[in-house]
């Protein structure tokens, strides 16, 4: 199994360069030459992930090997189904996956990413220096992924002030020399910006050996194929699958579940106020506007980077247009596709809605009264999102996050402040490590540089 670059200008790479490469060298992201289908699944999670994972992975990394890597990291989640499924109403079920470490569905992708990472730099006697961006839970699960790795320093970007306590705290509390909890004077958008920028920098790419762990890098979004086939599995007949989005690399797993053969009918994307891929759907408007924060703030983005795979398929894999697209869109702020692509791509699988915070604050004391069950404000909005569109047949809704990481919307809605699982329970006493920088490029680079030790 090979993989291209959705802009059509960067060599071809095995699955073990692409995990470490991260952004392609033409500012691409990487996808396979080819889409598999479905394998024969196994009995269990962690025995189908390792099918699934292995028609991507191809003959780079022996299958007993990823079948004991993927055993050990599915070995630090809770609950024993790791992606339970919780049904709240006749026909709504809930996928809870917020059982890992860092208590949000990044663990389920991570924590498998981070040990494919330490087996790949072992066998080649490498280091590498991850740079992240987050908008609060793919930090924290990079972090507790990679913080024992030996091979592997990793300097995560986020929004300071624009995250929840919990999640900045479960990346600053972190007491490795090899994390790096960086707060940015600016939105995830920046962070986002100044991340791609270091990876166009070929001099301080090659110095330091910058490789990803967020959703640009194609082995998350592998990982998170999974669930949608053990959710769609279970469920008998096609389902729909309602999914809080914000940059776009959870449902594109769900897109190629289905593409693969998945019981799956529709994608029903769940937006907060920063609605640009909401109304893209509904309206064909792609313009970005100005990030506003919200009670669900994992959502709060306006450049939906993983788009950028689904664009190169409308696209018939023309990775030129694609360039010429996503240039367009960054020098105007607007996409535009053509209508039969937007058709056949866009409103054939998806639908969208848009949920604000009031609406979201009302969604979670709904469902509390009704089922007792308290749920974080990006699930709310997936909840209230599949009420509005309640459609034939099940629907699952991601449950992204533990209500723990976000108590102070859970209690404003019910009155009830929810409580972290013990393993984190002295996380608002543990010290904080922070690095406070301007959304400035040189220097963010300059203290990349500075804490890499690839070659020292």
């Amino acid at each position: 199994m090979n993989y291209i670059s959705t802009r059509g200008n960067a060599p071809e790479l095995s699955f073990s360069d692409v995990l470490l490469t991260g952004l392609a060298s033409d500012g691409g992201l990487y996808v396979p030459t080819n889409w598999p289908t479905l394998p024969p699944l196994g009995n269990d999670y962690a025995e189908t992930a390792t099918s699934i994972m292995s028609a991507y992975i191809g003959d780079d990394i022996p299958h007993d090997v990823l079948a004991r890597l993927v055993s050990d990291a599915y070995a630090t989640f809770r609950h024993p189904a790791i992606a339970p499924l919780v049904q709240i109403d006749d026909d709504l079920w809930i996928q809870e996956l917020f059982h890992g470490p860092t208590l949000a569905f990044k663990d389920l992708a991570l924590q498998v990413v981070g040990r494919l990472f330490d087996h790949v730099l072992a066998e080649r006697n490498e280091r590498v220096t991850i740079v992240g961006a987050t908008s609060g839970d793919t930090g924290s699960a990079a972090i507790d992924a990679v913080k024992a790795c030996d091979n592997v320093d990793i300097v995560i970007l986020y929004p300071h002030g624009r995250t929840s306590e919990v999640q900045r705290r479960q990346m600053t509390t972190v007491d490795s020399s090899n994390v790096h909890a960086v707060a940015i004077d600016g939105t995830f958008d920046d962070c986002q910006d100044l991340v791609k920028a270091m990876f166009a920098d070929e001099q301080l790419r090659r110095d330091c050996n910058l490789s990803a762990v967020n959703s640009i890098n194609w082995a998350r979004v592998m990982a998170q194929i999974v669930y949608y086939v053990t959710a769609s599995q279970s469920l008998a007949g096609s389902s729909t699958f309602c999914v809080p989005t914000g940059n776009f690399g959870n449902v594109l797993a769900g897109w190629i579940a289905r593409s693969a053969g998945a019981s799956i009918d529709h994608l029903l994307i769940a937006s907060n106020a920063n609605d640009i891929l909401s109304r893209f759907v509904n309206d064909r408007d792609m313009s970005a506007a100005a990030v506003v924060p919200t009670l669900s703030p994992s959502m709060d983005i306006q450049v939906s980077s993983n788009f950028e795979r689904l664009l190169f398929e409308m696209n018939d894999r023309d990775g030129g247009l694609t360039a010429e697209q996503l240039q367009r869109f960054r020098s105007t702020g607007k996409l535009e596709v053509e209508e039969d692509g937007f058709h056949q791509w866009i409103s054939s699988t998806f639908s969208a809605e848009r949920v604000d915070d009031e609406q979201t604050l009302s969604e979670i004391g709904r469902v509390y009264r009704e089922t007792g069950m308290l749920i974080d404000p990006h699930t709310a909005t997936g909840t209230a999102a599949a009420r509005r569109q309640a459609r034939e047949g099940a629907t699952v809704c991601l449950s992204t996050a533990h209500p723990a990481k976000f108590p102070d919307a859970v209690e404003r809605a019910t009155g009830i402040r929810p409580e972290l699982p013990s393993a984190l329970g002295d996380l608002m006493e543990r010290p904080e490590h922070i690095t406070q920088l301007s959304s400035d490029l040189a220097d963010v680079s300059a203290f990349v540089r500075q804490v890499s030790r690839v070659g020292r």
